[in-house]
Order: structure tokens, then sequence, then C-alpha cells
């Protein structure tokens, strides 16, 4: 099946006062995850892959031991990535539902232990990347990051909360300032109910 740019489930300015600019979504929703879905559909034309679902592509095109990933792997993977990431946040100003804040507590300690791993990770990626709030497989939640647009579905993981920490999610925004666009993430942006419905 073709990939399609999903709408953002809000509007472009909906984001602007916790701190996610109208620009920054217009520039990244609008052009960069656009680039995916385009580069990805005329990568996968003519080949085992079109017609198969995202998730199957990325599954079956990650290549564990390449020290770059193939073009087809790069752009699912990131469509993939950028239509979790915008359901990930939302206006709303969710509070955390109760049953995702004893699974962080008892996973991490405390939900600000959970935050400040979490935080730690995506400053922590070296050059472009996620971070990322799993569910493995042994049904543990655990805080990982991965280069470029390498994600949980690569390791039979779910993922339950993923942050681009790429430079242009945060630069208009925040210029080089990865850990405010990160504790601004988790403070403001995230929606905590999406969370929770992955579990």
């Amino acid at each position: 099946m073709a990939f399609e740019l999903p709408d953002l489930p809000y509007a472009h300015d909906a984001l602007a006062d916790l701190g996610m600019s109208k620009e920054t979504l217009e520039y990244h929703h609008d052009i960069h995850h656009k680039a995916y879905v385009d580069n990805g559909n005329k990568a996968i034309a003519g080949t085992e892959w079109e017609g198969k679902s995202v998730e199957e592509i990325v599954k079956g095109t990650y290549q564990p031991n390449a020290v770059a990933q193939n073009g087809i792997f790069n752009n699912a993977s990131q469509h993939w990535n950028h239509t979790q990431f915008w359901e990930m946040m939302g206006p709303g100003n969710s509070a955390m539902p109760s049953e995702l804040e004893k699974a962080l507590t008892e996973s991490f300690g405390s939900v600000d232990k959970f935050k400040e791993d979490f935080a730690a990770a995506g400053a922590g990626q070296f050059g472009s990347g996620w971070a990322w709030l799993v569910k493995d497989s042994d049904g543990s939640l655990k805080v990982t990051k991965t280069e470029n647009g390498v994600n949980p579905l690569c390791f039979g993981q779910t993922a339950l909360l993923g942050c681009d920490v790429w430079e242009h999610s945060y630069y208009i925004d925040f210029r080089n300032k990865r850990p405010a666009y990160l504790s601004n993430f988790l403070d403001k942006l995230v929606n905590w109910e999406n969370v929770a419905s992955r579990m």
C-alpha cells in the first residue's frame, strides 16, 4: 500500500503556546515528513515491498549489522516514526493516566526518574535519532535511543513514546538547546493518554 502523509491531529498552531511553533510544524510535517512519504513511495515502486504495510517494510528491510541503512528502510521507518510522533503530542495538556503512572513508577522508581532517563537518552544520542519509552517483548518498560530512523519495531518492541531529536525538530524553537527541547516535550507536549493507550 502506498505511503500517505497523515493529517496532523491538531491545527498547525495548536502547540505554539506549549513550545512547538506553527513554523516548526509546517516545516516538519508538511515538508520534511512529506519527503519521506514521497521518497518512500518512489523507493518501493516495482519492488517486493510495494503493497506491504509500513510495519512490514520496516521490519523486513532493517539490517542490524549495517553501518548505514538502505533507502527503503530509512524512508519507511521515518514515515512510521513521524506518524507516531504527531499522535504522541497534543494541545490538551493531558494528565497522566493512573495505570501509566503506576507502570512508570514500578519500572523507574518514579515518574520524575523516568523523565530524567528519557531526557538523558535523547540528549545523549550523538547526531540524529530518537529517544523512546518502549514496552519490551518481556513486558518490561525501558528507555532507549536509536540512531537516525531506527525504531522499536526493529527490536520487537512496542513504542509507547518517542521524541524526534533530529535538529530540524527543535532548531526553530530551541536553536541548539536539545535538553531544553526534551524537557519541554515531556512537561508540556506529550499526550499521556495516547502513551497509556499503547500499553
